[in-house]
């Protein structure tokens, strides 16, 4: 479609990388119906297995977008995989749990409307491929991002079909980069990047063997570390059969390259990991990586973002490196469909370096922490106290404090745990009746403002505000008994839930954020809620 009136393609919002994050920010446009493209220079996606953790705040948003059910379809084969082993070797006797493999409701269960999901990138990206083109997604694999200049007006970014060799101009209204760690886009807009840069590198070994399913027995770990030294490193099971992943170390500081490792020796490595000299192994992929602590200095440059690990890099521990970026494409696409539909001035796309940045920041911190003294360093990994719950705390209780939060503060992610509906925070989980069916609080939040209130006063001062500004809001009575549009029934009570009392109220942001909160009934007129909505969106 050309409608940009000067000879060029225009498309409203261009994503430059199609991988996780790239592919769930079409997902996330598609659904607030924004218009898009995604180009990604690879012709294909990946098949080599990588990071499995979709934290629960994650597939909170998955669930809220429809794709709750085909993930766990997708995640299905190690869906038994519990708890984290140390073994000397696999076929020898020390073998200790470092995470226990609880049965039964998962910690966060109760407190959330999704829980964890373990589905390996290359099982998971399939699926968001196909969610997010059935929702209209342009998404063009073999399609590289070669340039780009903007104005005040938008981008105009060259692509080259990577087959073919032509180019093509294109016109945006915004770019997204997410473009990977050694991003294109950031190099471009001259970002620099802060922290102590690499921490280790692993080799990625993918393999099978049908005789490690017959010597793990019982065991279906989600990792199992391996300390003897001739065969150090992480065994991950793929399809918990025959198909496997052995995370190797090298020193590139010591002469070592990937190149080094051929297929013959790291046969030999991971025999030695096993203990057993004829183990059967057939090679099929390998991939080196590293573990890094990288931060842009900025998120943004006029209508430019970066997201993803073009924006950060954090080591694998606690598995927040892929759930931060996909929480990033969340929490700007809403923003960029409100100031494209011009119900929100520019000004509210300040607001997302202002609110994701410092979250990884101190996420990136408390990574590189553990990696450092827990698990990374000589895979001595030790037991530690309250391993379930601090990644528990990081995913649901961290803080937002920017101008489209009214009220809060404190620290980004707070030592102990609490879901109150503190301004800031993520709206609290409770199970309500709507139409006769059961369901989350959160999955009320998506393509609109949501006000939470018990009293007919709150919902109509927030109904006319929100239609004088053009605001889309949706209104929802709470409280116990069929009178009320979300049914509480023997729950508690809502009031206490949110943090508020029976004559207070609650305005949810699209993106299932708390955006401000009262105890109090509205003021004669309801005139207070025009000056909420328009100091929260800019205007």
């Amino acid at each position: 479609m050309n409608d940009s009136g000067d000879g060029d393609e225009h498309v409203p919002v261009l994503v430059a990388g199609g991988a996780l994050v790239g592919l769930s920010a079409s997902l996330f446009l598609g659904r607030l119906g924004i218009r898009h493209q995604v180009v990604e220079r690879r012709t294909t996606l990946s098949e080599h297995p990588r990071g499995r953790r979709t934290n629960m705040r994650t597939m909170e948003l998955f669930r809220t977008a429809g794709m709750e059910p085909a993930i766990r379809r997708a995640a299905g084969t190690l869906s038994h995989n519990r708890g984290i082993l140390r073994v000397d070797t696999l076929h020898g006797e020390h073998r200790e749990w470092l995470q226990p493999p609880v049965t039964g409701r998962p910690p966060e269960d109760g407190l959330c409307s999704a829980v964890r999901c373990d589905c390996p990138q290359s099982d998971l990206e399939p699926v968001l491929l196909r969610g997010a083109r059935e929702l209209g997604g342009d998404i063009r694999f073999g399609t590289e991002l070669m340039s780009f200049t903007q104005d005040g007006h938008g981008v105009a970014a060259v692509v080259r079909d990577t087959r073919s060799g032509e180019s093509r101009t294109l016109r945006a209204d915004y770019l997204l980069g997410a473009d990977g760690p050694r991003s294109t886009v950031r190099e471009r807009l001259g970002i620099g990047q802060s922290g102590p840069g690499v921490l280790f590198h692993r080799l990625s070994i993918v393999f099978r063997s049908k005789m490690l399913r017959e010597m793990v027995g019982d065991d279906h770990f989600v990792l199992c570390y391996v300390t003897d030294p001739a065969g150090q490193g992480v065994l991950q099971p793929v399809d918990d059969k025959e198909r496997w992943i052995f995370q190797l170390p090298w020193s590139p500081e010591k002469g070592q390259t990937a190149e080094h490792f051929t297929d013959e020796l790291c046969t030999e490595y991971i025999r030695a990991a096993a203990g057993v000299r004829d183990l059967d192994i057939e090679i099929t992929s390998k991939a080196p990586w590293c573990a890094a602590e990288r931060l842009a200095d900025s998120y943004r440059d006029g209508r430019v973002f970066l997201v993803g690990d073009s924006a950060h890099e954090m080591p694998p521990t606690g598995a927040f490196g892929a759930n931060i970026g996909i929480q990033d494409a969340h929490n700007l696409a809403w923003k960029i469909a409100a100031v494209l539909r011009g119900w929100a001035d520019p000004a509210l796309l300040d607001t997302y370096e202002a609110e994701r940045r410092p979250l990884a920041q101190a996420i990136s911190a408390r990574s590189t922490f553990q990696a450092r003294s827990d698990q990374s360093s000589g895979y001595t990994a030790r037991k530690s106290a309250g391993y379930s719950e601090v990644p528990i705390t990081v995913a649901l209780g961290y803080r937002y404090t920017s101008p489209a939060v009214a009220g809060g503060g404190g620290p980004v992610v707070p030592e102990l745990l609490s879901l109150c509906a503190d301004p800031g925070s993520r709206a609290p989980h409770m199970q309500v009746v709507r139409d006769g069916e059961v369901r989350s609080t959160i999955d009320l939040y998506e393509n609109s403002f949501v006000l939470l209130c018990g009293r007919p006063e709150w919902a109509e001062a927030a109904r006319g505000a929100a239609g004088r500004l053009g605001v889309p809001l949706d209104v929802h009575l709470i409280g116990r008994g069929a009178e009320y549009d979300l049914d509480t029934g023997e729950g508690p009570d809502w009031w206490t839930v949110h943090g508020t009392t029976p004559e207070g109220a609650v305005l949810v942001r699209p993106d299932g954020f708390v955006a401000w909160r009262t105890g109090d009934g509205p003021a004669a007129g309801g005139r207070e809620a025009d000056d909420l909505f328009r100091r929260l969106l800019g205007r």
